[in-house]
């Protein structure tokens, strides 16, 4: 069983969930409160993948690790983002909002950062990226999926509901069962760098949500928002990560997509610890 004939389709059921909650109001928040957006859109697309560079390369991380730890930096969380928005009290329209505008521009800034990063360590891993492919495989898997359940809640608002509410309660065992199938046939391969790698992404997750605080104060941000940018930025879309990395059509190499499952275990934990922090602080950002 190969991994990429799993993590295509649940990419694709994860995207299409995704749209169902995207009603096209939500892409207007932009207009209404540009600061807050702005703030999620900077942390998500400029500051994490540049931190993650930035840690890569002090942990001194081997090349092909590298490129996997700045791809998932690039990969914005998709719809449990909102969840955990919901659970630490923060601001969900905004949570919802950064989803749908970042799903978007990260058609156009994904193959751009990783041409960079493969272009910069080519000469030590022979690893070359195929741009045309990559930004057609997120068309198609992304672009396509989202589109189409934005359609659906347009059209048929109760049916998207109950469908979204089914492939909701779907969603996170499904991500579980790639981990867990990932983690099976590469299991050697990922306990071999789980050190090194597990402190390098805790340290660039903590950074992150730091980072992602900071810049909520310095725009004067709300409590309920800063808590939002703290979890946006600090959430990736593991999914997506791994169908890059194993795609034939990209990079075709599942060392690449190990920082991701490490990457989706270290998050959780430190999120869930993150949420019961602002449950139980009144003055938590």
């Amino acid at each position: 069983m190969t991994t990429i004939w799993i993590v295509l389709p649940i990419l694709t059921l994860l995207m299409f969930e995704l749209g169902l909650n995207l009603p096209l109001s939500d892409f207007k928040l932009f207009r209404d409160r540009p600061k807050p957006v702005i703030a999620g859109l900077f942390g998500q697309i400029v500051l994490l993948p540049a931190l993650a560079w930035l840690v890569g390369c002090a942990f001194d991380l081997e090349p092909l690790m590298l490129i996997g730890i700045v791809l998932i930096a690039c990969c914005p969380g998709g719809s449990s983002s909102n969840v955990f928005s919901l659970l630490a009290r923060g601001d969900v329209a905004l949570s919802v909002s950064l989803t749908a505008c970042s799903s978007i521009i990260t058609l156009v800034t994904v193959p751009l950062v990783m041409g960079w990063v493969t272009a910069a360590v080519g000469s030590e891993t022979h690893v070359q990226l195929p741009v045309g492919q990559l930004v057609m495989q997120n068309l198609v898997l992304m672009f396509v999926p989202i589109a189409i359940g934005i359609a659906v809640k347009a059209r048929w608002a109760a049916a998207a509901d109950r469908i979204h509410r089914v492939l909701a309660r779907i969603a996170f065992p499904a991500l579980i069962f790639l981990a867990t199938v990932f983690f099976i046939q590469n299991r050697e391969a990922i306990v071999a760098r789980f050190g090194q790698l597990g402190l390098s992404i805790s340290v660039l997750i903590l950074l992150a949500m730091g980072c992602g605080a900071a810049l909520s104060r310095v725009m004067r941000l709300s409590g309920r928002e800063r808590r939002t940018i703290v979890i946006e930025v600090g959430m990736q879309n593991a999914a997506q990560a791994i169908a890059i990395a194993s795609s034939p059509l990209v990079f075709n190499n599942d060392v690449i997509a190990i920082p991701a499952i490490i990457y989706a275990l270290m998050m959780n934990v430190i999120l869930i610890l993150y949420v019961l922090h602002t449950r139980h602080s009144p003055t938590a950002s």
